[in-house]
Parts: structure tokens; C-alpha cells; sequence
């Protein structure tokens, strides 16, 4: 019966509920747009490696929607009851197996009679891969390539050498063997050797050294070849000899430069051309091929034309002829895969090589057998895996819990007391971080280093609480996995977006108050170093005075320089910040306390309600989906960082139940026992005074007017002080003061 989908809302995100198998069966059958995921890397996903291999059929490193249907389906026909896969098991009960899985029950009774198991009704995946460990180390892989070592003792030696001769092949425990197609083609290269082997003697008809004359032949043959050609045209023409010789006017021109002369005589025959074809070796030209051809003539041509004044254009034919046929010979021998054993080649029994064909037929009629382990283990895994992957893959609820893991999540990031749960995997960081600096969430890169010098690997991690301010480069932390292992982490980039309303809106006076630290330290330092090159030219050596009878250099303008230089400069320095002191003082006196407090709201509010609503939007648009796309998924909804999100996914633990605040600062109670014993700083009242007086000042010109007024009501003052004091329209009534008879 079809069950009715329910769909949820996680997160502002609409995904389907699969609590069950049996409901997943359903949810698969949705149309691709309505998952939340099309296709994820199988790297930096928290489930069993042989599951995530299983499910990748086509073994491209990625899990796509047609291939988790296949494996829904493939778990749905074997299956009769869903109890195992409902409750992530990893045992299968035999009695849950369909119809279609009777040849599994089969192979796991046998499975639980090796392992002499006192339950007979239930496997678990340890005993399967236990059992199949076994078997693939007692050399049955059921792919009929056998290892030398499960050989009788007998057979090793040949398989060995027939290893070294053709390509390896590796059985499913990785060990090297020979398989059928091996010993087929060995056999088919054993007949035709020995049958090239049979034409030895017809072949090589100079002997032992038949292949090294033929080579020598090879080296000298464009030599000869080119001497005889030209023996043919003189013997044409014959008053072409005049043009096999050099002209006169290029010897003369190349008797200075070697490599020319050297280029000259090569051109040359390497002796006189006879129209009878017959080259004399006497008449040899001392030419650059000369000891090539004396040592040829020597060792290859006397020996076997037996003639050791000429060699006719007749016996070179033949020579050649000869040496081509021992060369082709040769290179098919050599080609061969079984060149190694000529020598033993024929001393190879037919019965051994009959016994390794059978070794390998006898463990390739265990592949039905172990196949069915395979899917065994399959099936055991798909129970343990597929609905948790499917809630990681068609949906997402587990992102949103903090009682699972989302088989995505690294582990937990302990960094500048905030606790961030959520970490990525990343496997090019250039490439992830080009994609998340296109979005509005604050990420982290942390280098996750194991703290014996083990593997390591990078993560990206979004804060979604604190101040980003905080975050900076190189800045360390700890990181824990899923599993609850440690790890030091440092952080290698971020990428700073707003992570609070409160940040986002005092940023712009952040950056101002960076702009103005920065230009007030760049004005400091030219100040410096104006002062300091104002000091050098004031103390500037005398000039040195010029020799006698030269004439006088006419007097230059004389500089401002020397301590009056320095003093008039001081002074037009203070004069315009005077000046300027003036101007505000001027300004600001007729504004009260509530004009100034006023203007001040009025300003930071127009700084800060943009910067708000901006930070605003850009919170309002944080998207998790570009933390996994960068990591190689492929999503087909946002995953939006709502506010009840980004609290579960940065948290700053609060303090123990039962703990309780000492509000006592330790350090001050330590310095007093420190300066007890130290000697005292000499203080400076002075410094302290003018800033109380500093203080003081600016509070009484603040309250200026109304004491001035309280003052002229009390008639503490004249009255044409108080007329003087006070602006027109201001001065309180006060009655004159009547003078005494």
C-alpha cells in the first residue's frame, strides 16, 4: 500500500520525512527536483567505506539519485521484513530474506558453519567480512588468479617465471598470480617459439656470430649501398668522375675552418668508384668512415667472402640479404614474451602446465560462492546505511539536531570560547573559498593537524555567533571528530561577513577608528622623520674653505636653519593649531550639553541604521548550501542560516548549574603582596592634576550658563557683570543694587 509522504520545514527549508524503509521506498520515487541533494563526493562522508563503494556502481567517486534508487530497490526485493534496516542494524536476520535472497541464506549458513558459530539464525557483518578474509587468505578469490604461495611446491617456480613474462594480474587480495588467460597465452607463445626456434640452423648460417656480423653489416650498408650506386653510374658515364670530386675554389675555401673541411670530405666516396662494381680495400680513402670500414672489412667481410682484396657488388647483395634475414629472425625471437626461458623452454612438461589450468579452474568455481559474500555484505551494509544516507541525501534533519551527526560533519571546533559544531571537509581550499566568498556567512579554514604527527586534513566551519573581529589567521584552537578524538586546528584564512546585528552595525565606527589609528600613526612617522631631518640640517658641518687663488664661489641664500630654524618652525606650528582651537572653541560655545548630545545621536544613528539594516540582509541571506556545493555537492534548495540555526550551530556554553561567580579579582590581592616588597615608582602629581583640572574645566564651561544665572539671582556678581557675562534676552531679573547713603 503507498503511504502518504509528509513533508517538513527545517530551517525555512521544505524536506520529505523518512522516519522509515518503508517510507523511503516511496520517497525515491520523487521527482529529482524535490530532493535536496543530486549528487555528493563520496570523500568526507562519516559512514562505512565499502557502503559508500557499493552504492557507487559506476566507481566515479560520486553518489548520484539514479544509483541510491538502485540501492532502495535492490534492498526493497531481497528484504521481506524492515525491521533491521528501520532500526540501523548491522546483524541481518535470516529470516527477514525474500525469495530472492534464499541463495544469501545459503551462503551465510555455510559462512556461520566455518566460523563455527553457536547462532545459526542471524549474521553480522564482522563475521561476514571475518569469513571472507579468511577465505581470500587461504587463496580463494574466486577469480581464478592463484598466488604462487597456494601452488603445490612443485608448480611455484613455473608460475613464478611465467609471471615475469606477461603482464601482472592481481586477485581480489592483492596478490599477484596466474589466472587462464595467462596460461592460455603462454602456451600459444611456447609453440610458436619452439617452432621459430626449429628454423635456427637454416638461418643462421654464419653461426655463433651470425647476429653480430648482420648487425655490422647494418652499420656499414649506407656506406657500401652509396659506393656501388656510384661503381653503376660511372659505369654509365663515366665522365661523371669529374663530379664525385671536389671543386677546387670549396678546398680553398675550407682549408681554414675544420668542421667546412671535415663537411667536404664526407661528401666524398670512400674510394675510387670502378666501373666493374668491385671495391679494392686498398684503395680506401683515409676519409671519416675509414676505420669504420677497415675494421669492418676486417672482421666481417674477409672472414666470410674469403676474399681479402675486393668485395664485389654480387657478394654484397648477398651479405645483405643474409643479414636481413638474420635480423627479422632475430627481432621475433626477441619480441617474444617467453624470451627468458629458450634455454628451458622445451624442458617445460605439458602435465605442469595442465596442473596450473586447474589450480585456477578450481578457485574461478568459487566465484558464484564468493560472489554471493559480496552481496552479503552488501545487503548487511545497505541495512546498517541506506536510510541514514538517504536522511543526508533526499533530506537533511539531521543538520538540524544535536543529537546527531549529519554524516557530513567533521566534528566540533573549540576556538576563542565558542563551540562550532559544524565543519566541512575541504580538498581545495582556493576553489571552496571562491564559492563561499560569493555568499554572506562568516567561514573559517582550520587545519586540522594530529598531535602525533599523523594525517592531516582542512575543514570549513561558519560562525554564526560571536564578534568576526576576533577571528584572525594563525589563530589556534582544538578540534574534535565525530568520534570524539582530539586534534590541534589552526586557522589558515576567513572569510569576515557580519555574524551579529550588534557587529554589522558598529563596523563603519571600527573602520573609522582603524582609518584614523592609521593615519595618525603615518602622520606621526613623517612627523619623525621631518623632526629628524630638520635636526640634521641644523647641525650640518662648516664649509670647508676653498683653496688659494681660487676665485669666490658667489654666496648662496642663506637658510633657515640651526636651533632658530627649529624654533620659528614651532612656533607657526602652534599658531595654526591655536588658531584651529579657536574656531571650535567658538563654535562649540554656544551649543548646551543637550546640543551636543543631540548632534552625537543624530550622527551615529545615521551610521549606524544603514549599516543595520545592511548587516540585516545580509543575515537574512546566509546560506549553508555554498559550504557543501564548495565542497563538491550538488544541492537543489538553499539551506538557510535562520536564527534558531546559527545558535544551534556556534554556542558559548554557559557555566555549571550549581557553579557560582567569585567576583574577587585574585591579581589585585597578589600585587599588593608584590609591591609590598617592590621599591615604588617615583609618581607624577603633576601629569594627574592638569587632567583633573582638564576635566574640570570642561564640566564648568558646560554648566556655565546656569550657574552664571544662579550666581546673578544670589547677587553674588554686579550687575553689569552679569549683563556683560550673559548674552541679551538671557540675564535673569535681578533688581539694582540700591547704593548705601
Amino acid at each position: 500500500m503507498t503511504r502518504s509522504l509528509v513533508y517538513r520545514r527545517y530551517g525555512g527549508s521544505l524536506q520529505v520525512s523518512i522516519p522509515s524503509f518503508e517510507v523511503l521506498v516511496e520517497a525515491v520515487r520523487i521527482p529529482e527536483t524535490q530532493w535536496l541533494a543530486t549528487a555528493c563526493p563520496l570523500e568526507g562522508l562519516n559512514c562505512d567505506r565499502g557502503f559508500l563503494s557499493f552504492v557507487d556502481t559506476d566507481r566515479n567517486g560520486r553518489i548520484r539519485v539514479v544509483e541510491v534508487r538502485a540501492a532502495v530497490e535492490h534492498t526493497a526485493r531481497l528484504l521481506k521484513s524492515y525491521q533491521g534496516v528501520d532500526s540501523a542494524s548491522e546483524v541481518l536476520e535470516l529470516d527477514a530474506l525474500s525469495e530472492e535472497g534464499v541463495k544469501l541464506r545459503d551462503v551465510a549458513g555455510i559462512l556461520l558453519e566455518t566460523l563455527k558459530a553457536g547462532e545459526r539464525t542471524r549474521i553480522s557483518l564482522e563475521q561476514v567480512r571475518t569469513s571472507e578474509k579468511a577465505l581470500l587468505e587461504a587463496g580463494q578469490n574466486g577469480d581464478g588468479i592463484v598466488a604462487p604461495a597456494f601452488l603445490p611446491e612443485r608448480l611455484r617456480p613455473l608460475a613464478r617465471k611465467l609471471m615475469a613474462c606477461f603482464p601482472e594480474v592481481k586477485n581480489r587480495a592483492g596478490q599477484a598470480g596466474v589466472d587462464p588467460p595467462m596460461l592460455q597465452r603462454a602456451r600459444e607463445e611456447r609453440s610458436a617459439l619452439l617452432a621459430h626456434l626449429a628454423g635456427k640452423e637454416s638461418v643462421l648460417v654464419w653461426g655463433e656470430r651470425s647476429v653480430e656480423h648482420a648487425r655490422r653489416i647494418q652499420e656499414v650498408r649506407p656506406l657500401l649501398d652509396t659506393y656501388f650506386l656510384q661503381c653503376r653510374l660511372i659505369a654509365a658515364q663515366p665522365e661523371a668522375v669529374a663530379s664525385l670530386k671536389l671543386e677546387a675554389g670549396r678546398v680553398q675555401g675550407a682549408l681554414g675552418d675544420t668542421q667546412a673541411l671535415a663537411r667536404a670530405v664526407s661528401e666524398l666516396p670512400i674510394a675510387p668508384p670502378e666501373p666493374g662494381g668491385a671495391l679494392r680495400w686498398s684503395r680506401l680513402y683515409r676519409g671519416p668512415a675509414f676505420e669504420t670500414l677497415e675494421a669492418f672489412r676486417r672482421d666481417v667481410a674477409v672472414p666470410l667472402t674469403a676474399d681479402m682484396a675486393t668485395l664485389g657488388d654480387t657478394a654484397w647483395r648477398e651479405l645483405c640479404a643474409r643479414a636481413d634475414a638474420i635480423l627479422v629472425w632475430w627481432a621475433r625471437l626477441d619480441a617474444s614474451p617467453l624470451r627468458g626461458l629458450v634455454d628451458a623452454l622445451s624442458d617445460i612438461p605439458e602435465s605442469d602446465l595442465d596442473a596450473l589450468e586447474a589450480a585456477c579452474r578450481a578457485d574461478l568455481s568459487l566465484k558464484d560462492k564468493l560472489d554471493a559474500v559480496e552481496e552479503l555484505e552488501r545487503l548487511i551494509l545497505y541495512q546498517r546505511w541506506l536510510l541514514t544516507f538517504a536522511n543526508n541525501f533526499i533530506s537533511m534533519p539531521d543538520l538540524y539536531q544535536t543529537k546527531r551527526r549529519a554524516l557530513v560533519e567533521k566534528g566540533t571546533l573549540i576556538l576563542g570560547g565558542l563551540r562550532y559544531r559544524l565543519a566541512v571537509l575541504v580538498t581545495n581550499r582556493a576553489a571552496h573559498s571562491a564559492l563561499t566568498s560569493q555568499g554572506t556567512t562568516c567561514t573559517l579554514y582550520v587545519q586540522v593537524v594530529a598531535k602525533e604527527g599523523g594525517e592531516s586534513y582542512e575543514v570549513a566551519v561558519p560562525a554564526t555567533r560571536g564578534r568576526s573581529a576576533h577571528l584572525l589567521v594563525g589563530k589556534r584552537g582544538v578540534f574534535y571528530d565525530v568520534e570524539g578524538r582530539e586534534f590541534d586546528a589552526v586557522v589558515t584564512q576567513v572569510i569576515h561577513q557580519p555574524v551579529s546585528l550588534w557587529e554589522a552595525m558598529t563596523r563603519p565606527f571600527e573602520r573609522i577608528g582603524r582609518f584614523i589609528s592609521t593615519k595618525i600613526e603615518g602622520m606621526a612617522t613623517a612627523g619623525e622623520k621631518s623632526l629628524d631631518a630638520q635636526l640634521e640640517k641644523g647641525f650640518t658641518p662648516a664649509p670647508v674653505p676653498p683653496a688659494p687663488g681660487a676665485p669666490a664661489a658667489p654666496a648662496p641664500a642663506a637658510p633657515v636653519a640651526g636651533p632658530a630654524g627649529f624654533i620659528a618652525a614651532l612656533g607657526i606650528t602652534f599658531a595654526a593649531v591655536g588658531s584651529s582651537l579657536a574656531f571650535i572653541v567658538t563654535q562649540v560655545k554656544s551649543l548646551t550639553l543637550f546640543d551636543v548630545l543631540s548632534a552625537a545621536i543624530i550622527v551615529v544613528a545615521l551610521v549606524m541604521v544603514p549599516s543595520g539594516l545592511l548587516g540585516w540582509l545580509k543575515l537574512r541571506k546566509r546560506n549553508l548550501a555554498l559550504l557543501l556545493e564548495g565542497s563538491g555537492w550538488a544541492l537543489n534548495d538553499r539551506l538557510m542560516v535562520t536564527r534558531d540555526l546559527a545558535a544551534l550551530i556556534t554556542r558559548r556554553p554557559r557555566l555549571p548549574k550549581n557553579a557560582t561567580v567569585d567576583r574577587t579579582d585574585v591579581l589585585r590581592s597578589v600585587l599588593v603582596r608584590v609591591r609590598e616588597d617592590d621599591e615604588a615608582e617615583q609618581g607624577s602629581p603633576g601629569a594627574w592634576i592638569l587632567i583633573a583640572l582638564v576635566i574640570l574645566f570642561v564640566v564648568l564651561w558646560q554648566l556655565r550658563e546656569p550657574l552664571l544665572r544662579e550666581a546673578c539671582k544670589r547677587q553674588w556678581m554686579a550687575g553689569s557683570t552679569c549683563d556683560a557675562v550673559l548674552s541679551p534676552g538671557n540675564s535673569p531679573a535681578v533688581p539694582p543694587v540700591q547704593p548705601k547713603p
